[in-house]
Order: C-alpha cells, then structure tokens, then sequence
C-alpha cells in the first residue's frame, strides 16, 4: 500500500481544499493509504471526516506557503508517518519538508495568473526554476495555462502533467422543486444567468454588469444571480446601483446549497481576466448539462469549447459577452445543442472518478521511481 500525505494551507474551504475532499470520496482504498494535514481549525475538517479521511492539524502552515516553524512541524510529522509521497497544495513548507524527510514530492500547482517578470525574466526564472524542481518530483497543473505559467519561470517541462479538475454531478431536480426554488430567489419564468466566483476585481464582475446592462435595454427578461463573497462587494453593489440593475440582479451572497442554484440555472458565466485555472463552477453546472460564456482566459478554453459547450470571448470585452448571451438566449436549438453537448464533455472530461484515477497514476509513477 502507497502511503500518501496531502498537506493544505487553507483554513477555509478553497478550490484546493474542495480537490482534496474530491479525491477523497473516490480514490482506491485498497492501494493508498491517505492522511490529510491541514491547519488548526480549518473549515475542512468536517468535511474530511465527513468523506471518511484521516487528518493531523498541525500549527505553522495556516494560509502560508512558506514558514519556517511550519517546515519545523511537518518535518517531525513526515518523520513519524514516514510517507511514502507527499502532495502538497499550495504548501511550500510541505514541500521542503518532505523533501528533508525523504518523501518522494508532488505538487499540485490550482492557479492562473501572468507570472511577473521577477521570476520569468533573467536570473529570477533560473532560481525560480531550480528552487520549484529540486523540491517537486511531479507537478500536477490544473489548467493547460497553469503549465504554462510554470515553464515561464523556469520549472521542467518533464516534471509536469496537465490533470484538470473534476466534480461529482449534481443532481437533477423535478420541474415542481425547480418552481419551488426559483420562487425561494423571487424568481418566475425569468432566464436565469449566474456567476458564482469570489467577488474580486479579477473576476470581472463590472464587466459582467455593464452586459446585463444591455441585455436590460432590450428589455429582455432575465435575471443574474451573483453568488459569492468577497473584498470587492461594496463595489459590486455599488455598480449595480449605477446601473440601475437591482430589477435584474440578485446578490446571494455566499450560497451553500449550489446544487440547488445549479437547477434554477440556465446559463453560467465566468469572466475572469487575472486568474483562473479550471473552474469548479463551470464542472458543476455542466454535469446537470448547463452551457457557459466565458472569458478566453487562463483554464477557461480548456473547459469551454467555443461553439460546442458554450462561448469564449476576450477577456473586458462586455459587448461581446452581451452578444453571446443574447445568442443563446434567442436560438432555441442551438441552446438545446449546448445543453447537450456540456453533459457529454463533462462526462467525458471532468467526472471525480476519471480525475481520481488520474491522480492515482501519478502516484504510481512517482512511487515506482522511489522503489528503484
């Protein structure tokens, strides 16, 4: 049996955390023997126990990368555990730790973002890139264009592999709990456009508003519903207010039951512009067959495909987006094919099982190496 330890970082539950606890409901338990160690308190724990795991809290790693006493504390855990590999999640501590405990090392990269010339440029990339190879055997990146980002600043090529992200499908509801829910958000027969997303600047909320904007001049009849929290809340209002969309828009706020969300939806949106590697969101809602406008940024064109699941349009480009979504909500057949073809790529693409294995095989390849 392969003893494998994921270490997070996150006190709350990120797109990190929601992989691990993925992992968890799937992976072979005859094969792996899993431990998860996360910080103090984290918002996982429950889940993890939950899914049936194991976990150790251990001080010094909460919502750090990188800290010495967290190196301190995880190197003491390896040495105990004697781990045969492990996977660490944004968690550079981890990384080193393992590295010192003699634990094979990977590392699972769930971003997107231009790197800054620091460590793409010049002898920043060439530390950069030695520091990111010496401490990993294998990185996993999430996104085509999170492999991308890694080998601008200097990681091998070799050490990488592209395994998007997966989710389980959710559930479909009969149209009379559909009625039920909808009436739940003060919603009728309105075509339902949601974006579920942290509510940060990068995510491209004003430009997602100024599109509703234009649809509303036409007087269509829709509503978009904006689940999430954030820093960039009071702005998000605040544009909503200066557009005098409050007829049309519906701040949720955070929203626990997404399943729910996901049935009342037709249309799903993501208009990130500054990170964004393979939205959860967007797996979700196409399981229940859910099409998408999104932007070409980051993971985004690796989960869209312009034309067959949905839309990709540049990234700020509102009239675009506006035109998109004014296309699927007038083509009736073409809806329909989208539809369809988002539940076919999901199940083709993005279930947790099918993501699980792949995982697993990387594990199998990395411990192969270490029993030579």
């Amino acid at each position: 049996m392969i003893k494998v330890i994921n270490v997070t970082s996150d006190a709350n539950i990120g797109g990190a955390g929601k992989c691990i606890l993925t992992f968890l409901k799937h992976y072979d338990k005859k094969r792996f023997d899993v431990t998860v160690i996360v910080p103090p308190k984290s918002l996982l724990i429950p889940e993890i126990k939950a899914a049936g795991g194991k976990y150790i809290e251990v001080d010094g790693i909460s919502d750090k990368s990188l800290d010495i006493g967290g190196i301190k504390s995880l190197k003491k855990v390896f040495d105990n555990l004697k781990p045969d590999i492990v996977h660490a999640h944004a968690a550079m501590s981890a990384r080193i730790a393992a590295r010192f405990s003699g634990a094979k090392v990977i590392y699972t990269r769930h971003s997107v973002f231009d790197p800054p010339k620091k460590i793409s440029k010049g002898i920043g990339k060439l530390i950069n890139g030695a520091v990111n190879n010496f401490f990993a055997d294998k990185i996993i990146a999430v996104a085509q264009a999170a492999k991308d980002n890694l080998i601008k600043t200097g990681v091998s090529e070799k050490k990488i592999t592209v395994i998007k992200n997966g989710v389980d499908a959710l559930r479909r509801y009969d149209s009379e709990k559909i009625k039920q829910i909808k009436s739940e958000y003060g919603i009728n027969d309105e075509f339902v456009i949601t974006i579920a997303a942290r509510l940060t600047y990068v995510k491209g909320h004003t430009y997602i508003l100024k599109a509703m904007r234009l649809l509303a001049d036409e007087k269509r009849n829709f509503r978009l519903i904006i689940a999430g929290t954030g820093e960039y809340e009071g702005e998000i209002r605040k544009e909503i207010s200066n557009l005098n969309l409050w007829d049309n828009v519906i701040a949720a706020g955070f929203v626990k039951d997404i399943e729910a969300l996901n049935n009342i939806t037709d249309l799903n949106l993501n208009f990130s512009f500054g990170t964004e590697a393979t939205s959860l969101s967007l797996l979700e809602g196409m399981g229940l067959g859910i099409p998408a406008v999104v932007s070409d940024f980051g993971g985004n064109p690796g989960v869209i495909k312009d034309g067959e699941n949905g839309f990709l349009v540049p990234v700020k480009d509102y009239k675009a987006l506006f035109e998109k979504v004014k296309l699927v909500m007038d083509d009736g057949a073409l809806y329909k094919e989208l539809c369809r073809k988002s539940r076919e790529i999901f199940e083709n693409e993005f279930t947790a099982k099918r993501v699980t294995g792949l995982i697993e095989g990387v594990y199998d390849e990395v411990f192969a190496k270490r029993r030579k």
